[in-house]
């Protein structure tokens, strides 16, 4: 059985004004079709455009965790720097030295996982009942 060529060989030219090029750029961007010419040609031929729907409070809870995903990542880094540092050192002049440098990092630490069982609970408040 032959199959069906569905390569698109026609062409139409349409002129629009300045404005109702926005206007089908405004609505195209509203829109989840990949290009232009989809929407245009889905219009032109009566099929159904899906939207986009944005929900600002999914907007806004992944910007924080983002947000708190860039905080881990910095406590990993440190950590790590930290126990590298440990691994490192020679004499016991230079362990005490690193014991005092690690309690202000253990600091950081502790008040950034405190920020961050902040927001948790403040995105459990919000979205559980």
């Amino acid at each position: 059985m032959k199959e069906k060529n569905t390569n698109r060989t026609k062409w139409i030219h349409l002129r629009l004004t300045p404005d109702e090029m926005k206007l089908l750029k405004d609505r195209f961007n509203k829109s989840l079709c990949p290009k232009l010419s989809d929407y245009a040609r889905k219009n032109l031929l009566g099929k159904p455009v899906i939207l986009k729907y944005r929900n600002q409070s999914v907007d806004d809870l992944a910007l924080e965790i983002s947000k708190l995903r860039t905080e881990i990542n910095a406590v990993g880094n440190n950590y790590n720097q930290a126990v590298k540092k440990l691994h490192s050192l020679q004499q016991i002049s230079e362990f005490q030295n690193w014991i005092l440098s690690s309690q202000e990092d253990k600091n950081k630490l502790f008040e950034s996982i405190e920020t961050i069982k902040i927001s948790m609970h403040k995105f459990i408040e919000k979205w559980l009942p």
